[in-house]
């Protein structure tokens, strides 16, 4: 534009899920795991005497799924504060927490994630490096650690079938017509999404009810910040220096509190010049 900033257009049905996007240009697809998206996004700099605040999310769509699930001992570690990863690890592999290395945790960190996806044995395997025999024995022994997890997912492609749709926690439903395909490869993809779409369209949800109330807040209490960007499961703010840490605070108490689920949610802070260094 003329001020010399750059904007983009959200879309609010451009996904499946609920969650929103954006186009012309498309700012949430720069990557961050690149030396050239971390390049890129250090080009998007705070003007003088302002600071880029971002909100995120913690691992909302584990514990949106612990919580959907009712799983007793993945709540449990939510609720305790303790890393997800490392315990799950410490489960599948019937070791102490302490004795979970690196290899162990990413491993697990690979199928907690993937698992919401449908993850299959020989993506597991290409994912984490595994043969695929060891794949199929990992997420086996997962099934048997995640048992209420894996009731849940089976319950809700068994909705999907009976009544042709899924829904979110807040009743917004999506409908799935491919759950009864005669081609294997549409059904099993119609399963994938049916099992995804509560989950992560649950913390669409959630996410536009927080930009709501953050909304609300700023324009209340202080007009001098602004909503920059929406990232799936984080926020970005400008808002003037001296002010950064307790907008920050502010709003992490909000998103945290937003809804009251069975776990607990978890916002990150971070603070900085340009959006490289958050």
């Amino acid at each position: 534009g003329p001020d010399g900033r750059l904007r983009t257009e959200f879309v609010q049905n451009g996904s499946a899920t609920g969650r929103m996007s954006c186009q012309d240009p498309n700012l949430q697809n720069i990557p961050i795991k690149t030396e050239n998206g971390r390049r890129i996004r250090t080009g998007f700099i705070a003007p003088k005497g302002k600071k880029l605040v971002a909100i995120d999310y913690s691992q909302i769509e584990l514990r949106i799924a612990a919580g959907l699930s009712g799983d007793p001992i993945l709540t449990g570690v939510f609720q305790r504060g303790e890393d997800v990863h490392a315990a799950t690890a410490a489960q599948v592999f019937g070791v102490p927490p302490e004795l979970v290395d690196k290899e162990m945790r990413r491993r697990a960190k690979v199928i907690n994630f993937g698992i919401l996806y449908g993850m299959s044995p020989h993506g597991l395997s290409v994912a984490a490096g595994m043969t695929r025999e060891q794949a199929v024995k990992f997420i086996d022994r997962y099934k048997e650690v995640r048992a209420p997890l894996f009731a849940y997912t089976d319950s809700v492609k068994e909705k999907a079938k009976k009544d042709g749709y899924v829904d979110t926690l807040f009743g917004r439903r999506r409908p799935m017509p491919d759950i009864h395909s005669s081609n294997f490869m549409v059904r099993q993809g119609a399963e994938r999404a049916a099992i995804n779409m509560p989950i992560q369209g649950t913390e669409a949800d959630l996410m536009k009810m927080a930009m709501v109330k953050i909304d609300d807040i700023l324009r209340s209490q202080h007009n001098n910040c602004n909503m920059l960007l929406q990232i799936h499961d984080s926020v970005l703010i400008e808002c003037p220096e001296e002010v950064a840490e307790r907008i920050g605070e502010m709003l992490k108490d909000t998103m945290e509190n937003i809804y009251k689920l069975p776990v607990r949610l978890d916002v990150d802070i971070t603070i900085g010049d340009n959006w490289g260094e958050l």
